[in-house]
């Protein structure tokens, strides 16, 4: 598979011979080439099928292995925020992905094994990164039971059967959606900028934490328009499998997974610029 920088959203030009203008200036992505993105990943999923989806089952197991934990020890009220969470180490757990998706770039095959034992060339900086995204989500986790706590007090969790009435059908239940969601909003937002295309670039390069994530903040920020609209089908796709009571995490994390390989291919970075 012969990967062109045209096919997916890769418009960096050059000015001499081997001179690549810096791309952390651009911002002519077209608004929809996260399109081209999903359309690349799915063809990745669906070459050598089998240890991509080895891979979803596995982050599908891993989520009902966590709703679990939290139902069996009374924790269930932090559900929903720990769900939303999850999207935060997302793209550190799908490191195996983007590994496939550059082996189909070079013309390599991947099994399921160097997914799961990968090399990045970054090095321990990687795992910074993972530890960092982590803490976020704690603290997401931990904000969402302070907004929790300021609308009901020390009322206990009514239960997950219950929990739709308590929002939906009092003034406190629909004010706490509202500034809930904004906060969690403010959460998503920064997470997705610092990590969408950092764990890849230290798959890819040798790169320390904080430079791959400020990196990956500029060019996020640098291309807002495409990047509000990659980060919309992200967020639909991951409801569709909270849906499909996370079975749909089988296809759809690896989908974006390997989606977000060329996602960060469109945002090559020559090696000089870090």
């Amino acid at each position: 598979m012969t990967v062109t920088a045209k096919s997916y959203g890769l418009f960096s030009e050059t000015s001499g011979i081997g001179e690549t203008r810096d791309p952390r200036l651009q911002r002519n992505l077209p608004l929809f080439v996260g399109l081209s993105w999903l359309a690349a990943g799915w063809r990745d999923l669906w070459h050598r099928p089998s240890a991509s989806l080895a891979y979803g089952f596995g982050i599908f197991v891993l989520s009902w292995v966590l709703v679990w934990v939290l139902a069996a020890f009374g924790s269930d009220y932090i559900l929903f925020p720990a769900l939303a969470g999850f999207m935060i180490v997302g793209p550190f757990f799908a490191i195996g992905l983007y590994e496939k998706s550059r082996a189909i770039e070079e013309n390599r095959e991947v099994g399921l094994a160097q997914m799961l034992a990968i090399h990045p060339r970054a090095g321990r900086q990687v795992f910074f990164t993972g530890l960092m995204l982590c803490a976020l989500m704690l603290l997401w986790m931990r904000a969402a039971v302070f907004v929790y706590a300021i609308f009901f007090g020390v009322t206990p969790f009514p239960g997950i059967e219950h929990i739709a009435n308590m929002l939906f059908r009092t003034a406190y239940g629909l004010l706490m959606v509202a500034v809930g969601s904004a906060i969690g909003g403010l959460f998503a937002a920064f997470s997705f900028a610092v990590s969408v295309f950092a764990v890849p670039m230290q798959l890819d390069r040798r790169v320390d934490a904080m430079t791959a994530m400020a990196t990956s903040m500029q060019m996020v920020w640098n291309n807002l328009g495409p990047m509000i609209v990659w980060g919309a089908i992200v967020l639909a796709l991951f409801g569709l499998s909270v849906v499909t009571g996370l079975v749909g995490l089988i296809i759809v994390f690896p989908l974006l997974g390997h989606a977000t390989w060329y996602a960060y291919r469109a945002m090559q970075i020559p090696e000089t610029t870090l």
